[in-house]
This record gives structure tokens, sequence and C-alpha cells, in this order.
């Protein structure tokens, strides 16, 4: 019988979302533990979703991470789908997941600073085409 009870999924994507920030501003985990007057190895236990985030620590990392609280639980599981707002479709997980990562990061502030638009179209039929995946013509 397993003695770990797994993480909600709602600490995960709070923890995945405080990550997602972190690595936006480009802060270490240990200058953000610093920030919050805990360790580098919580701030890793947080973003896991191992631990929860408490109310008054969840303010103080948005204060420290400069968003409002409520982004934490954009898109969260669970999520009423009028939740959204507008009618627009929920991002899939994995374009979050992309978004995550460093390299989907890295990638994602290199492409948005290309000002010419045919430009950007190429980088993407480039990418298309390394993926292996044909052009749509939309």
């Amino acid at each position: 019988m397993p003695s770990k009870k797994a993480p909600n999924p709602i600490d995960v994507h709070v923890g995945s979302r405080v990550r997602l920030r972190r690595m936006m501003l480009g802060m270490s985990q240990e200058k953000l533990g610093e920030s919050l007057g805990i360790t580098f190895q919580q701030i890793q236990k947080y973003e896991k979703g191992t631990n929860r985030i408490g109310a008054s620590r969840l303010q103080h990392i948005a204060t420290v991470l400069k968003v409002p609280v409520a982004f934490f639980f954009e898109d969260a599981p669970g999520t009423p789908d009028e939740a959204t707002g507008f009618g627009e479709a929920k991002p899939a997980s994995y374009v979050v997941d992309f978004l995550s990562s460093s390299e989907g990061l890295s990638l994602n502030k290199a492409f948005v600073r290309i000002e010419d638009a045919k430009v950007r179209r190429r980088v993407v039929e480039l990418v298309r085409a390394l993926a292996g995946e044909e052009a749509d013509k939309g």
C-alpha cells in the first residue's frame, strides 16, 4: 500500500504557474526563496505541488513575482468553462507544459521579438518542417 498521497491537482497547477512566472522573470528558485524567507528546497516542493501554498504565502509570492494571485489559478483543473471568459477555449495542457519548460520559454521570448510577420511565419514553417508536419494553408 503506497504511503504517500498524490498531490492535489490544484496544488500541482498552482506550483507549475509559480515556476512558469519565476522562469519568465529569469529568477532562480534560490532568489525567490530568499525573497520569501524560505529555502529553495521549499520552492521546489511548492512548484511540484508536493507542498500546498497557504493563502498568505501565495499573496507574498504574487507580490514578489509581480502578478495578481488569480494568475496562479488560470486554466486550473476543474475551472468551469464559463470562467474562461468570452467563450474562448482553454489552452491545451501541452501548451502550458511547453511554456513552462526552459526551452519553450526561451523560444517564446525570442519569437515575440521578431517584428517582421513574414519572418515569424517562416520560423513556424521551419519548425513544422523539422517536426515532420505538413504546413497548413491557414
